[in-house]
């Protein structure tokens, strides 16, 4: 039976996010689904009558499907193997009829291929080398062209690179085509591009002239020439190799692309020889590679034939012998320690062996990653450090390790170590470069006065000046006499020389480790909610906040891995940025601490009561704001003195700011404070202060403001009706003033006769700033004053100023009867939905399911308001809704407005809001739907609540 693959290597298989998003949509809609052998099988529901048969051999993985997308695998097939991966696959004992002539096609096709010998035509093969050995010949001329006119004059662009690169795959030479391709981008994007090219020029003339030798070279030493060269090496040829049994540890894995040919590198390490292989896979249009491969943190038993070479590194796999199966501690070996020393002598004998040699895999055990001036390293406890490769930005690895030392692996080229995953307390974690935000510039290396000098000379050309060998080390410079004459090809010789000495002779620097981070007793997040909350952090999920809403009461701690992307979202998300913070821990402090992008993302806590008024006193302004608040939530009347004492002498935005702390349990003993702070220069102090005094009912400012509202406005009452009567000053005077009435047409907008109308806006500022109970001596209750006759010129002010009152008071009496009357302004309007939330709950649902379906707007507006999750009322009644449309649109199809695209807003509300229970409702609901788009719609809310109910199952 074939083992369940995992849902990362479902995942790894789509050709692009689009098709796995719609693949997750459709795991409600699957059939007849079965499993035997290899072959994996289902139906699924589409728009049309039939169902889309999906076909797929898990052998390959290869993949048919009726459906008409040219992608593989398509939504369907990623949609049955995520089913698959889920355990949602029944194992039958036959294959379904319509899928057993397609795999059988396939099994005999593949056997008929096995049986068919695969010989080498030795007249082939021999035209190939002197197609070849042509080819190369024209390229070691124009590399000595290159250097001979200088780098710095020579035609750095694309297309010359292209041309001769063209010119290598007409010489059957893919190996150094693919070299020079990668040249232009190098140019575009280093700044030390001259030592690269050099590099890589020499590297080439050093290919070409042991291609010369090629017959006198050794077999270890031919195969790795032809390999570079890009000389075809047939898998059944490697498998002809001996093999090497051991249990293979997998360390890594990187998918990349490049012209829709996708590569899998998967590095491996012997637990038994300590050797390690790399297995490459390519698929041509879509990473659809075979799933052989153990997921990351697994071993095997098994063979591998390696690839022939001086070096020998890829390899294929051989027989299995046992199940994939985790592996939580790493091999130890007194003889073979895993220090930084012992990974350079490597490296050196397999450079040696082989001098193309680009990289080499390394595995550092008790290695600190550390952040320094000069860029990244890994250091060792006493100090020997290795530098990381300029560009990359270890963010995850400086998380999991917290300034502790763990066990890294990754690659080493000429320019650094690359970091591939880390392995701490049992767990392999791979560190799957991510996209930062803020990305630092990468620091080039820095090299000796000999490669400075080398380079000086080919950007010159050698036509001009010859290297100073004297600035070579001796050894290099002696090699460097018994050289060829020709300048060029001595400089290119000279140069390969001195990279090889360098690379094989790499002395490790010194850095310092950083401090260690603090520990947090809190209970780690479980593994799976943690890939989920990394998915929809990465999505932008709208179901975040209900994840941190159900995450807060069981304060968890994050994997250190995910610390990293919880820092870049708080960054540009201020909304979540606490919850984000309060789950990265003191990790996230320690990790921030160290960015210069998130550093003001976690300010330090005086924890020490001695450094309190020294924070107060001294402390950034935000640190003073904070601090006061918190002394606010402890003791009021200590902040209230506090701030009473340091007012003369604050200055700035800041001091409006720590005057709205007083709104956390304001109180009359604040009204002395507030008094003094309407006399204040700045207009946002005197109006935060004319905010906070008018919701203190006794308070001296509203007792004028009363006053003031009775001077103006008058009820006179009739048989019928209550009129108001209005009497407004035509100047305002010092007290109105000092009380923040002001001519602020700017701001209110209101116009009458065609011009600014100012005493509309003193009149809606006045009613604005009176108590509301003041209305009942004066207009009865608030449905009789809603009901008042107003002057037309003066109603909407009035009006506005009552929903300003009734918001800032939270007084529901008031905010139902402004709601039930309906506000005469776009303005005001906007403030509805504020006058709703202010009803009880029961008010609410009540009246958003006594309206039908053409006030769907209407719903629409109201339902910000309801809360989360939307009450079992409402919720029903929203799907009734829904489906009623539905139905209409099927119909009526052509209808405007009929689609579900034209209601996008209220199915994406429903998908967040809609209690998790209603999944079974709307998975009816689907079924019962006659208009296809409808169905869809209606399965992919019950796939997002079917999302949200494991999403709160996770975190239990």
């Amino acid at each position: 039976m074939t083992t369940p693959w995992t849902e990362d290597q479902v995942t790894a298989l789509a050709p692009d996010a689009n098709s796995l998003s719609a693949a997750r949509k459709l795991v409600n809609r699957w059939r007849e689904c079965g499993q035997h052998g290899t072959a994996l099988w289902g139906q699924c529901e589409g728009s049309g009558a039939t169902p889309y048969q999906t076909i797929i051999d898990l052998s390959g993985p290869a993949y048919r499907c009726s459906c008409p997308s040219r992608k593989f695998p398509c939504k369907h097939a990623l949609s049955l193997l995520l089913r698959w991966a889920a355990g949602e696959v029944a194992v039958v004992p036959e294959t379904a009829d319509y899928a057993v002539s397609w795999i059988g096609g396939r099994a005999a096709r593949a056997a008929a291929t096995a049986d068919r010998p695969r010989t080498a035509n030795p007249a082939t093969a021999e035209q190939r080398r002197v197609r070849v050995t042509a080819g190369l010949e024209e390229l070691d001329v124009w590399l000595g062209d290159q250097v001979r006119t200088g780098l710095a004059q020579a035609d750095r662009s694309y297309r010359a690179f292209e041309a001769v690169a063209a010119r290598m795959v007409d010489a059957q030479a893919p190996g150094l085509a693919s070299a020079l391709r990668r040249l232009p981008a190098t140019i575009a994007t280093r700044t030390d591009w001259p030592d690269v090219v050099l590099r890589e020029f020499a590297r080439m003339h050093l290919l070409i002239a042991a291609h010369r030798q090629l017959d006198t070279a050794t077999p270890a030493l031919r195969a790795c020439i032809r390999t570079h060269v890009g000389y075809p090496n047939p898998a059944e040829a490697v498998r002809g190799e001996p093999p090497v049994r051991d249990r293979w540890m997998v360390f890594g894995s990187r998918i990349t692309e490049d012209e829709r040919l996708y590569t899998r590198r998967t590095w491996l390490y012997g637990r038994e020889s300590r050797r390690w292989a790399l297995v490459v896979d390519h698929s041509f249009g879509s990473p659809g590679f075979p799933a052989d491969v153990p997921a990351l943190g697994q071993l095997a038993d098994a063979q591998l034939h390696f690839y022939p070479g001086a070096a020998p590194l890829r390899a294929l796999w051989g027989e299995r012998h046992s199940v994939a199966e985790p592996f939580t501690t790493l091999p130890a070996d007194a003889g073979k320690p895993a220090t930084i020393a012992a990974a350079l002598t490597e490296h050196a004998s397999a450079l040696g062996a082989d001098p193309w040699l680009r990289s080499w895999p390394m595995l550092l055990a008790d290695v600190v990653p550390t952040r320094a001036e000069e860029g990244w390293y890994v250091t060792e406890s006493d100090g020997t450090a290795l530098p990381i490769r300029p560009g990359e930005q270890p963010w995850t690895l400086l998380a999991v390790s917290g300034g502790h030392p763990v066990t890294v692996v990754g690659e080493w080229s000429a320019d650094g170590l690359e970091p591939i995953s880390v392995f701490t307390a049992g767990e392999v974690i791979d560190l799957v470069r991510t996209e930062t935000f803020g990305a630092e510039a990468p620091h080039p290396p820095a090299g000796s006065a000999g490669s400075a000098d080398l380079t000086s000379v080919a950007l010159l050309g050698t036509a001009r000046r010859t290297p100073d060998l004297a600035a070579l080390a001796p050894s290099i410079a002696r090699g460097a006499d018994r050289l060829p004459s020709d300048p060029a090809v001595r400089l290119l010789e000279t140069a390969a020389l001195h990279d090889l000495f360098l690379r094989g002779g790499f002395t490790p620097a010194t850095a310092a480790a950083p401090e260690p981070a603090a520990d947090d007793p809190r209970p780690s997040l479980p593994r799976p909610a943690a890939a989920r909350l990394s998915r929809m952090l990465r999505e932008r999920s709208a179901f975040l906040p209900e994840w941190f809403e159900a995450a807060r009461p069981h304060d968890y701690r994050a994997p250190d891995a995910l610390c990293e992307q919880l820092l870049e979202h708080a960054e540009i998300n201020a909304t979540m940025r606490e919850p984000l913070l309060r789950l990265a821990g003191a990790r996230g402090s320690w990790l921030a601490a160290r960015h210069p992008d998130w550093r003001g993302l976690v300010r330090s806590p005086s924890a020490a009561s001695e450094h309190s008024a020294d924070t107060w006193l001294f402390g950034r302004p935000p640190d003073r704001r904070d601090w006061l608040a918190e002394l606010r939530r402890s003791d009021g009347g200590a902040a209230r003195a506090a701030l009473t004492a340091a007012w003369p002498k604050e200055t700035g935005p800041l001091k409006a700011e720590l005057l709205a702390v007083l709104a956390d349990g304001l109180g009359p003993d604040d009204e002395p404070l507030l008094e003094t702070a309407l006399d204040d220069r700045r207009a946002d102090v005197r109006r935060t202060a004319a905010g906070l005094l008018a919701l203190l009912p006794e308070s001296a400012f509203t007792q004028r403001m009363r006053e003031r509202a009775s001077a103006w406005i008058r009820a006179e009452h009739r048989m019928l009706h209550t009129n108001v009567a209005l009497a407004l000053p035509d100047t305002l005077d010092a007290t109105a003033q000092r009380d923040g009435i002001t001519d602020r047409t700017t701001e209110f907008a209101y116009r009458w006769n065609g011009a600014p109308d100012v005493s509309a806006a003193r009149l809606r500022q006045v009613v604005a700033a009176t108590p509301l109970t003041h209305w009942a001596g004066v207009l009865g209750t608030p449905q009789q004053a809603v009901r008042a006759t107003i002057e037309d010129r003066f109603r909407q002010p009035i009006f506005d100023g009552w929903v300003d009152a009734a918001l800032a008071q939270r007084d529901s009496a008031w905010a139902r009867a402004l709601f039930e009357t309906g506000v005469p302004t776009d303005l005001a309007m906007l403030r509805r939905r504020e006058l709703f939330a202010l009803l009880p709950l029961p008010d609410r649902t009540a009246h958003l399911t006594r309206l039908d379906g053409s006030w769907l707007s209407e719903i629409e507006a109201l339902l910000p308001a309801m809360g989360h999750p939307w009450p079992e009322a409402l919720a029903k009644h929203v799907v009734l809704l829904l489906f009623e449309r539905a139905r209409a649109a099927a119909r009526r199809p052509e209808a405007h407005g009929a689609a579900p695209n034209a209601h996008r807003s209220l199915l994406a509300a429903a998908a967040v809001h809609l209690p998790v229970a209603a999944a079974g409702t709307l998975s009816a609901v689907a079924r019962r739907c006659d208009d296809p788009a409808w169905e869809r719609a209606f399965d992919q809310l019950t796939h997002d609540l079917n999302h949200r109910s494991m999403m709160l199952e996770e975190l239990q």
